[in-house]
Formats: structure tokens, C-alpha cells, sequence
């Protein structure tokens, strides 16, 4: 039996999904049309510090909180309307998240290249 490696699953999910820079996102939230989470652990919320206006899902509850048929669904707590944008540490983690969102058949889905790591060298305000 042959497993993947978490790399080649990385590799794999970024063939099929769209990536932004932190850039891209911080324009796409100021002009209203982003739903930015954060899938980083809490511990490492508490230890860096949280990107002002992004929504905490932790990765491990991404799937059941948008699944409207799941018992942990978080009615209400994004627009649907609006893009998902997601981001983790440096990348990998969120790519892994949009790819499984893609796969649950969300659309307006991405992440940020270089996730937390590259947010704070931009324009978007830690807290």
C-alpha cells in the first residue's frame, strides 16, 4: 500500500483550486465581498494574534460548521454570497481545507499563498 504524502496532497489540492495573495484578499474584504477565516489553531491565535475582521472556524470543525445537515452547522455566521477566503499559518492547511470546501461543492472558495505568514507583511491589521 502506497500513501500519499500530506505534501503530495498539498501539490494536488493547489492544481484544483484558485489561490490569492494577501493582497487580493485584504482588497476583496475591504469592498464587502469576502467571508475571511481563519483556520489556525486557537493557540496560535493566541500566541500571533487574530486578522481583524476574520472569522475563527478551527480547522478541525470547517466542514461540520458549513454543513447545513451536520449538528454542529453555524447557521448564520457566513455569507454564502460571499467568497470564503481562507487561510491558515503558511498555506498548507488551507489549501487542504478549500480543496475539501470544493469537494463539499462550494464555489466562491479560495486561500492565501503564504496564509498568517504573509498577512502580516500586508495591509491587514493583527489584533
Amino acid at each position: 500500500m502506497k500513501i500519499k504524502s500530506s505534501s503530495e496532497l498539498v501539490n494536488n489540492a493547489l492544481k484544483e483550486i484558485k489561490t490569492i495573495s494577501s493582497d487580493d484578499a485584504y482588497l476583496m474584504m475591504k469592498e464587502g465581498k469576502t467571508n475571511l477565516i481563519d483556520i489556525r489553531d486557537i493557540r496560535e491565535l493566541q500566541n500571533e494574534g487574530k486578522v481583524e475582521g476574520a472569522i475563527h472556524i478551527p480547522r478541525g470543525m470547517l466542514e461540520f460548521w458549513l454543513d447545513p445537515e451536520s449538528a454542529y452547522f453555524k447557521e448564520g455566521k457566513l455569507d454564502l454570497n460571499k467568497e470564503m477566503v481562507l487561510f491558515c499559518a503558511g498555506g498548507l492547511r488551507s489549501a487542504l481545507a478549500t480543496k475539501s470546501l470544493k469537494d463539499m461543492g462550494f464555489e466562491k472558495i479560495s486561500h492565501i499563498d503564504g496564509g498568517f505568514g504573509a498577512i502580516k507583511q500586508s495591509k491587514f491589521k493583527i489584533v
